[in-house]
């Protein structure tokens, strides 16, 4: 092995320009195998080297020999990406998860998070203040690349985006500048950021905004068998209808016992249990089969979906929109064509794939205009996402393409008015849209102002803006 690290030059030029300082992985070497993991195995590339800085300024120090050597380089920040964003062939990976503190700042009720730390870290060190902030639905996700694609969450209804929330953020430019952008510094790349993150900076530390979360709340998994699903669409219109800040998804699964496709809910409400259980009656009346929910902490409801995204399997995901109120007849296409897709396919490993509508209201969403920041995905309407596992490579281009094509026949069922948003959420739509699908309006703007911050498209494996 000491033969091929010889040969690596790659290996070779970062360990004599970063002087053994900063832990720098390649093939032969304990732990490499482990660093080019990622939550879809299909996502998976042979980097040359992985490297794992603890501040922004090797951060930057990287990015500098990196271009200076015209060597490609990714961003990682927590193995998440289901694409190839965080993935490279002979490249070197930048790997943020050395960088996962959390700082709790009482009195403005602000965090400051690094760039490689999860929603789990924020979470739990937030709580221990009796904060929360806008985070997923998943709390091993990492807070990077979550918050620069969006960032929806169960505190959404009540606080807005995650980036609604950042106030500032430390990037790394492609030219291994160091720079601080917020709405007084550097304003035009703070609007770029805030939805098109990653496709400007390596942002190395987020500023957000915290809120108090001092009660538990209720949350926690129901299935239901698929005879129950137009009682489960007519409380989703009943909750569309009188929602404030409670949050509701449903959607289908197949679990690998039985081989059945059902139905799965998971209520969220930010209140007492006695409220929580009131405004659910109608849900819990239909009669699920099973029933995990519970009074739990903010941070316990934000793992619910932790074991639907694991490690492990080849995945793909799709995203659109859809308005309400719904119609049965949408949802029962939908919930057939899922179960031929899963039933046909059932040898190449494709349980625990799901298809799911996300109602969290969206009043919050709708305060901030289109055109105040690069996220365009702003609508009277909820986000329905296609995530899909399976095992067998050979299937590859068919679960993608289901996937992409499952993704339009929502959109175009549930099409939204074109004076509002783009009807996609960047963080779920893999690669099924180019950046006018993406950021509509805001198209134009980012065009230019790429030009300005990385005019040789340095940051391009998520978005090629």
């Amino acid at each position: 092995m000491e033969l091929e690290l010889e040969e690596n030059t790659i290996y070779q030029t970062f360990l004599s320009e970063l002087e053994g300082k900063i832990q720098i992985l390649a093939p032969g070497i304990d732990g490499y195998e482990e660093s080019i993991r990622r939550r879809s195995t299909a996502a998976e590339k042979h980097a040359a080297a992985v490297i794992f800085p603890r501040t922004t300024d090797e951060v930057s120090k990287i990015v500098k020999v990196a271009r200076a050597n015209r060597i490609e380089f990714v961003v990682c920040c927590g193995w998440q990406s289901a694409g190839c964003a965080s993935s490279i062939e002979n490249g070197i990976v930048i790997d943020l998860r050395k960088m996962n503190t959390v700082t709790v700042h009482e009195e403005s009720k602000t965090l400051t998070v690094q760039g490689g730390c999860t929603w789990a870290d924020v979470n739990e060190e937030a709580s221990r203040w009796g904060l929360a902030t806008v985070g997923g639905i998943v709390n091993h996700t990492s807070v990077g690349g979550h918050i620069l694609g969006g960032g929806y969450g169960w505190l959404t209804a009540r606080n807005g985006l995650a980036i609604d929330n950042l106030l500032e953020a430390e990037l790394v430019l492609a030219d291994g500048s160091i720079v601080q952008a917020s709405s007084i510094e550097n304003p035009d790349l703070f609007w770029a950021i805030r939805g098109a993150g990653a496709s400007f900076a390596i942002a190395t530390s987020f500023t957000l905004q915290a809120h108090y979360q001092l009660n538990p709340v209720w949350s926690g998994k129901l299935i239901f068998t698929a005879d129950k699903l137009p009682s489960i669409v007519e409380f989703a219109n009943r909750h569309h209808e009188r929602a404030e800040d409670q949050g509701f998804i449903f959607g289908f699964m197949c679990p690998p016992a039985g081989f059945k496709p059902v139905i799965i809910a998971v209520p969220f409400y930010n209140g007492t249990q006695e409220d929580a259980k009131k405004y659910f009656k109608e849900l819990l009346d239909i009669g699920p089969v099973i029933d995990q929910t519970s009074w739990m902490p903010y941070e316990q409801a934000n793992a619910t979906f932790n074991d639907h995204v694991s490690f492990g399997a080849r995945k793909s995901s799709g995203s659109s929109t859809v308005k309400a109120p719904f119609t049965l007849s949408l949802l029962q296409a939908v919930f057939d064509e899922f179960a031929r897709f899963i039933g046909s396919n059932r040898d190449a490993g494709v349980e625990r794939s799901l298809v799911v509508f996300t109602l969290i209201p969206y009043k919050k969403i709708r305060e901030v205009k289109l055109e105040d920041m690069a996220y365009a995905n702003r609508g009277d309407y909820y986000n329905a996402d296609v995530w899909l596992r399976w095992k067998d490579p050979a299937l590859d281009h068919k679960a993608r393409a289901f996937a992409r094509a499952m993704s339009e026949r929502i959109h175009q069922i549930g099409r939204t008015a074109k004076d509002q948003g783009v009807g996609a959420y960047a963080n779920n739509a893999e690669h099924q849209l180019d950046a006018m699908g993406l950021f509509g309006v805001n198209t134009d703007q980012l065009v230019e102002l790429k030009k300005k911050y990385d005019p040789d498209n340095v940051f391009r494996t998520w978005r090629d803006v």
